[in-house]
């Protein structure tokens, strides 16, 4: 079988490529217009006006664009493919001795065009447009100065500095406040000396104030050093909650190195890194779970083609495809439970889907 394309390999690919863009801009438009609306929320705080939200929504069209384009790459394919069945093309072509594997690669080569820009686009162009639109709000919203890195979460106020390893919102049902983890507190005076350390197992989110827990304060004088242990303390700061959860970093938006040197950095200090492992193999089982879904779903469109029912198949084509998800989804938690390898819960998912395809494939009659 000649692998070099011809032209009903690009006839085909041609209109894969059409009717997944297609599907893609609808989906990406839906996404950017909720989204929109969603910001309206936090327009009027501070100098968060409509403009910042547009540009907010603009800078993360590459992030969301990643996120949605394996769904639209499968429903876009098995559309295109529809299509084709729906006006008798693909009988022509199957009359001309065109075989299903030779119509699979066609489409597959179509996808995985689009694959690696989107790859390239998940290493680049969405991390950076995620990051400054996280700093552009932060900054409307606050102005603290608010850094984020695999590190952990830096501010700044005044003379005094913060840094904390982790931190999520939580709630009672009636009350929302943010928690920080593993806190320390570094108070510096004008001449830049530092003056006081605090280390505090928790800090909570309180109206104009912080309220550490647990709290070992450490005082630098002239000529000594006194250390004191408190169970409970108030920081009255203006360090808003709201700054410094927008200014976090979420592993799932950054960079495959910046994951991977997160990663390096935890394990050395003996800190968790799995959340950053999940998703640092996610990036890279990317590419090959876009085409899985696509040549997973594919032998739908095909059946009978001279017979009726080919938006059921497109339907039944559909949920199995993205049912994959589901099935990886699962499989990843388990690996976070039972601490085993996030690749092969990556893997195996994949392997499963792509011989049931092959299983299709060879039972769906032309």
């Amino acid at each position: 079988m000649r692998l070099l394309p011809r032209i009903h390999d690009v006839y085909v690919g041609r209109a894969v490529l059409a009717t997944v863009l297609l599907v893609w801009a609808v989906l990406l438009g839906l996404d950017v217009m909720l989204s929109f609306v969603g910001e309206f929320k936090d327009v009027g705080k501070g100098r968060y006006g409509a403009m910042q939200a547009m540009t907010y929504i603009a800078l993360t069209a590459p992030r969301r664009a990643h996120y949605l384009f394996p769904y639209a790459a499968v429903i876009g394919a098995l559309m295109a493919l529809g299509q084709l069945a729906a006006s008798s093309e693909l009988t022509a072509l199957r009359a001309l001795g065109l075989s299903r594997r030779r119509l699979g690669i066609a489409v597959a080569g179509a996808i995985a065009l689009l694959t690696g820009l989107m790859v390239i686009n998940g290493e680049t162009l969405g991390p950076w447009g995620q990051r400054s639109a996280d700093a552009l709000k932060a900054s409307a919203k606050s102005d603290n100065m608010i850094v984020a890195q695999y590190s952990g979460i830096w501010a700044r106020e005044g003379d005094v500095i913060l840094n904390a390893q982790g931190g999520q919102e939580r709630d009672d049902g009636t009350d929302r406040w943010l928690e920080l983890r593993d806190v320390r507190l570094y108070e510096f005076a004008d001449d830049g000396r530092l003056e006081s350390m605090a280390l505090a197992r928790t800090a909570e989110h309180r109206p104009g104030a912080w309220l550490l827990r647990d709290v070992t304060r450490t005082v630098f004088q002239p000529r000594a050093v006194s250390r004191t242990q408190i169970a409970e303390e108030r920081w009255a700061s203006k360090l808003d909650a709201t700054a410094l959860t927008a200014g976090t970093d979420k592993p799932r938006y950054l960079a495959g190195n910046e994951l991977r040197n997160a990663i390096d950095y935890r394990k050395r200090n003996g800190l968790d890194a799995s959340e950053f492992e999940e998703h640092y193999w996610g990036k890279w089982f990317y590419a090959l779970n876009v085409l899985a879904l696509c040549l997973a779903a594919v032998p739908f469109a095909f059946g009978q083609l001279r017979s009726g029912g080919t938006g059921k198949r497109l339907f039944t084509g559909i949920v199995f495809a993205l049912g994959f998800w589901l099935l990886q989804s699962q499989f990843v938690k388990l690996a976070s439970v039972f601490k085993f390898d996030y690749r092969l819960a990556y893997l195996a998912p994949t392997l499963i889907m792509l011989a049931t395809s092959a299983v299709l494939f060879r039972r769906r009659s032309g």
